[in-house]
């Protein structure tokens, strides 16, 4: 007998269909699984057998084969148990075939019959959405995660002998209630203000010009400066994630596994720091079934690298693409896929390879060429898509120890969030929520300069040497420091500012 079963498999950040065939025919006991799968899921016979030997159920002493099906689609992980359990038992006459219709399975089975959780389960609903079948299965600490999707029944389960019954009665296990449409997804709460930092207030104002407009942003100073501190506070001052975004987020912390019992949507935005040593398949993600790198689990949050000249040079271009078209196609041999990468940039380095070039009391040890050679390890291009540079110099004693507080997360969230609110009225017609996600001619349309201005640029364009996109980069962020003064033409005192931002321009052969 044939029973038919579906589920998922996870690809990259999405989820596809698979049915799972299982036939139980007379002939030496053996289980043989084919369609692709990996180790994990050639185990899954023996968490099966013992599932459902101790759920009560019997396991047939026959040839058993199972099919996972595309069989030209490889097949990894433990999500496949649930289904495999299910469709031996209803092969075997255990569980009515009929009952698994309309509704797709997932989930990792233990030896004692339990049900453990599983890494995707909102791209699965979010799969399930675009089918007519609405109902969900899952581990029950995954289903406040899938319940998120509107239009499908989730049902949270913990046992397979659990399962069989609900098959049976689905009225022993009501549907996941799905959060209010309403709820508003805020930032959590965080140790980390702004209001901690001493000093620095040149640092501050652009990194508040950053959050503002979505701009990255690179960071020099000495070491002690302040620059990591600084960095770590920016997810503070950055907008709640609207619904939209909280989604996309969670789909993807959810298909790498990084929910950590979590429950329902990801609510603040990520903050990712990846070390020095990373690779730039660890950025930009990898593997034979590719999956996310640093650049994609930061997406709609942060993303800082720290000591940014110490990282290899390969590791340093690959953010080139997507920091332009804000996503990034990692192809292997086996497929080629396309991940979001909409994120900004926080970056810090020192000065020198001492650090201590611009430090008001510490000498410098480096030659002119050792300075030269360490600066050339950011190339022109990248520094290009680089929107502020900024100096943060080492902080006085006064400074740290003045009695008066510094101004707060909350306090300069509200600006960023009112210059955000702006920007999306004015740009809803174009597709973009933020100044940093302009075009060459949504620049042209709504980054006009007065006068002085244009003077202003033209003659820092010839004497710093600037690029065809750092023009670009002064224009769209002249246009966020216009908005945080509510003002719509952009004046010379607004370019000035944003000249001010390119500190590490140079020209290029």
């Amino acid at each position: 007998m044939i029973a038919k079963v579906h589920t998922f498999a996870l690809v990259g950040i999405s989820a596809l269909c698979i049915e799972i065939e299982a036939d139980v025919t007379e002939g030496l006991p053996n289980v043989s699984i084919v369609g692709l799968p990996d180790s994990a899921v050639r185990e899954s016979k023996e968490r099966v057998r013992a599932g459902i030997k101790n759920s009560g159920f019997a396991f047939p002493p026959d040839r058993i084969t199972v099919n996972l099906a595309p069989a030209d689609l490889r097949k990894e992980g433990s999500a496949f148990d649930l289904a495999i359990a299910l469709g031996i038992l209803a092969a075997s006459g255990q569980v009515d075939p009929t009952t698994l219709k309309d509704t797709f399975f997932a989930g990792e089975l233990a030896l004692n019959g339990g049900i453990r959780s599983v890494k995707g389960a909102l791209p699965m609903a979010l799969a399930l959405k675009r089918r007519r079948i609405k109902n969900l299965v899952v581990p029950l600490p995954n289903a406040a995660e899938a319940c998120c999707v509107d239009g499908i029944n989730v049902f949270g389960v913990t046992t397979l002998r659990e399962l069989v019954t609900f098959l049976y009665n689905p009225e022993t296990i009501a549907p996941f209630p799905a959060p209010p449409d309403a709820a508003p997804v805020s930032l959590e709460a965080t140790e980390e203000d702004f209001s901690d930092v001493k000093g620095q207030e040149a640092a501050k104002r652009a990194l508040e010009v950053a959050a503002a407009g979505g701009h990255n942003i690179l960071l020099i100073g000495p070491p002690g400066s302040g620059k990591t501190m600084l960095a770590k506070r920016v997810p503070t001052i950055l907008p709640a994630l609207t619904h939209e975004e909280a989604l996309e987020t969670t789909r993807i912390h959810s298909a790498v596994g990084l929910m950590d019992g979590r429950q329902g949507l990801v609510r603040e935005r990520p903050f990712r720091a990846p070390h020095h040593t990373a690779s730039d398949s660890a950025l930009v993600g990898g593997g034979s079934n590719p999956q996310p790198g640093e650049i994609t689990l930061a997406h709609n949050g942060v993303l800082f690298m720290d000591e940014l000249p110490e990282f290899h040079r390969n590791v340093l271009e690959v953010l080139r693409q997507p920091l332009e078209d804000g996503r990034i196609q990692v192809a292997r041999a086996a497929r080629s896929l396309i991940f979001p990468a909409r994120f900004m940039l926080v970056a810090a380095m020192n000065p020198c390879p001492c650090g201590f070039l611009t430090h008001q009391e510490k000498a410098c040890r480096c030659t002119p060429l050792r300075i030269a050679q360490y600066l050339g390890k950011i190339s022109g291009p990248l520094l290009d898509r680089i929107d502020i540079h900024i100096e943060v110099p080492s902080t006085k004693y006064d400074e740290l120890t003045a009695p008066a507080e510094a101004e707060s997360s909350a306090a300069v969230r509200g600006r960023v969030e009112r210059c955000r609110g702006l920007q999306r009225e004015r740009y809803k017609e174009e597709k973009i929520a933020c100044n940093a996600r302009l075009s060459a001619r949504q620049i042209r349309k709504y980054c006009r300069l007065d006068p002085a201005a244009q003077d202003l640029l033209r003659a820092a364009m010839t004497r710093l040497g600037l690029s065809a996109r750092a023009y670009d980069k002064i224009l769209k962020v002249s246009r966020t420091i216009a908005d945080l003064a509510a003002a719509e033409p952009i004046t010379a005192v607004h370019v000035a500012e944003a000249i001010q931002y390119r500190s590490l321009d140079r020209k290029t052969p």
